[in-house]
């Protein structure tokens, strides 16, 4: 991975954390891999305020979707406005990716599915189910689970099977 494999890459950006957290996510994906790390020239270092020599991007693949990790200091926080949707087969997967991201995060003050992990990036933990009964011919079905999942924080197939059910 030398090049941009897609049109698109998401830019993170981190307060000197690029490469733990690069690191962190492709520990969790199984499809995940790091890929070019750049480290910052005297110039890059005078503009970001990082030690020159030190990681300024890590280019990083989870599941074939582009990403960078910038160290580009403390400017930028991450909010809620952005988040990255994790779409998931099974209760399993929702599990794993749940309890690995949410791991030293924030998981208690977020709803239906949505969880922020150890750096402040938000993540939603989606089982494919889901979408799927939102888009319902009978929308009272896509009713039910919709309030089913305002009730859950991490989602469970299960009951919103038998909610919507």
């Amino acid at each position: 991975m030398t090049r941009p494999t897609h049109r698109f890459t998401t830019c993170l950006w981190f307060d000197g954390q690029g490469e733990e957290a690069a690191r962190f996510y492709t520990g969790i994906f199984k499809n995940g891999r790091i890929g070019p790390v750049a480290l910052c020239s005297k110039e890059a270092a005078q503009a970001s305020g990082r030690p020159e020599g030190s990681v300024l991007t890590v280019a990083f693949e989870l599941d074939g979707q582009s990403f960078l990790a910038l160290n580009g200091g403390p400017v930028f926080k991450f909010n809620e406005a952005i988040s990255i949707v994790v779409n998931c087969e099974t209760q399993e997967e929702v599990d794993h990716y749940w309890n690995h991201l949410s791991k030293g995060g924030d998981a208690k003050a977020q709803l239906c599915g949505w969880l922020k992990d150890r750096f402040g990036v938000s993540w939603q933990i989606v089982p494919t189910l889901l979408p799927e009964l939102m888009s319902e011919p009978d929308p009272e079905k896509g009713r039910k689970a919709m309030a089913a999942v305002l009730k859950m924080k991490k989602i469970d197939v299960e009951a919103l099977r038998r909610a919507a059910a």
